[in-house]
């Protein structure tokens, strides 16, 4: 039973290494074993496996790893089939075009929300939105669009975060989540980034359930709250047509 126990730690450990590598492409030794929280010779070692087998690579010269190749094999065979970043990418690449700005596409996790999808401005001053990014649900319009369409757990999970930011009142952002649901869509003039305004509505699955956020961004000095407001129901339109795609 010790040895099961202490092999399914190995596992998790290994695991929460590879995941280091969502914050940032080359870290070092002493970084992965700050973040992980684990002594730099337990890291090594794990390291050492990882790399043997082809899931982590070391740069002799700067003494520092990043993602290996196997991580790009084991992805060229994930299923694509349902996948919203695949599937939904045309129709993201349209709503850019109609309305000149980047389109992202969220799904919720625990109380982040992830970037799966982007579809940059072609406008010479635009916002860049990576994808894999993964930001709080506390600010921004498709962080509150995905709360506003979870149940009730999902806000008081948010609501009650160590991390909830002080600057922000509770009861305005609750106030702030039923005007969503009545608008259709969310919108954040500098919210979370200075320089930055966006606009989301929800995608629903087939059991009527929010799937993923729409969000489109850019700087303030073209989206203004007006035209924020004047985007909404293009995002509504779209996000609606996403999900007919994702039941069909």
């Amino acid at each position: 039973m010790e040895d099961r126990k202490l092999t399914v730690r190995a596992v998790e450990r290994a695991l929460d290494i590879l995941i280091c590598f969502t914050k940032g492409s080359d870290l070092s030794l002493t970084e992965i074993a700050a973040e992980i929280g684990l002594h730099k010779s337990t890291v090594h070692r794990l390291l050492t496996t990882l790399e043997e087998r082809g899931f982590i690579i070391r740069n002799p010269s700067t003494e520092k790893y990043r993602l290996g190749l196997k991580i790009w094999e084991l992805s060229a065979h994930l299923s694509h089939n349902d996948d919203p970043a695949v599937l939904l990418l045309p129709p993201m690449e349209r709503l850019r075009d109609r309305l000149g700005e980047t389109v992202s596409l969220y799904l919720r996790d625990g109380t982040d929300r992830l970037r799966i999808q982007a579809v940059q401005s072609n406008q010479a001053i635009r916002r860049v939105a990576p994808v894999g990014a993964r930001l709080p649900l506390f600010v921004g319009a498709s962080s509150k669009v995905l709360v506003a369409y979870s149940d009730e757990t999902v806000l008081r999970a948010v609501l009650d975060s160590p991390d909830w930011p002080p600057a922000i009142d509770k009861a305005a952002y609750v106030a702030q989540l039923e005007q969503i649901r009545r608008d259709g869509f969310a919108t954040s003039y500098e919210e979370r980034e200075p320089g930055a305004s966006a606009v989301s509505a929800p995608i629903f699955d087939r059991t009527g359930k929010i799937a993923a956020a729409l969000s489109v961004s850019g700087p303030v000095s073209r989206l203004t709250p007006q035209k924020l407001e004047e985007f909404g129901p293009h995002l509504i339109e779209a996000a609606r047509e996403m999900g007919m795609m994702m039941q069909a």
